[in-house]
């Protein structure tokens, strides 16, 4: 299982003109992360669970300290990668735990056999497994977007700029290529994140500046369940 210290983690709603500036400045200094496609980009889809009490959303519109969420992920249609991932936020830092699962796993899930997860020797599988039991955690919301992701090792930086974000209730569909989604925010609108761990280094800073735009909190899954 794969697990990430705290970080930091901004994000801004920018447009079209402040995306083609940050590229182009960026580029200078950053690689394109190394599964990018012909497009400069790839295809994200998740499958994020909630109960029935909407605690996910909950805890993030109130801006608990400490909160997390699970999720299915796969990119750019392969369906033979996927990961289960969950991400908590600590006094106002990030973290995400990852793992591998199945596509057998998964269609599982989704048909409600929780069983496939009862595995003590993967210590996600398990919590997840528990609190499916005693919190109810139901898979709630398919998100999608596009996303273009930038690397710089000082500081363990990555700059992300997710695109055309698109969402669905209908988790039976998780695998269907061609599921029907909706947008989930302003279809001219991108969210840029940065990403770091103990510091943003002032080179990455001073290229990274977009003026007076509106930094936000929410989650692309907080988005989605607001359409």
């Amino acid at each position: 299982m794969e697990q990430m210290n705290g970080r930091h983690e901004l994000k801004y709603y920018i447009n079209a003109a402040d995306c083609a500036q940050l590229r182009a400045r960026l580029r200078t200094v950053m690689r394109p992360d190394e599964h990018a496609g012909v497009s400069g980009g790839y295809l994200v889809r998740s499958l994020y669970f909630d109960n029935y009490a909407d605690k996910a959303v909950t805890e993030k519109l109130s801006g608990q300290s400490r909160r997390e969420k699970f999720r299915l992920r796969y990119y750019s249609g392969d369906s033979s990668m996927i990961r289960l991932e969950k991400k908590s936020k600590v006094n106002r830092l990030c973290c995400k735990e990852s793992v591998g699962i199945p596509a057998e796993a998964c269609a599982a899930l989704l048909a409600g056999d929780y069983g496939v997860l009862n595995h003590p020797e993967v210590p996600l599988y398990m919590e997840l497994y528990t609190k499916l039991r005693s919190q109810n955690l139901r898979p709630r919301s398919i998100v999608e977007y596009h996303r273009e992701a930038y690397i710089y090792r000082p500081g363990n930086v990555r700059i992300t700029f997710d695109s055309g974000v698109r969402m669905s209730n209908s988790v039976a569909g998780f695998f269907n290529s061609a599921l029907p989604t909706i947008p989930a925010i302003n279809g001219d609108l991108t969210i840029l994140e940065v990403k770091y761990d103990g510091f943003l280094p002032d080179i990455i800073r001073n290229l990274a500046q977009i003026g007076l735009r509106s930094q936000t909190e929410s989650s692309k899954y907080v988005m989605a369940r607001l359409v």
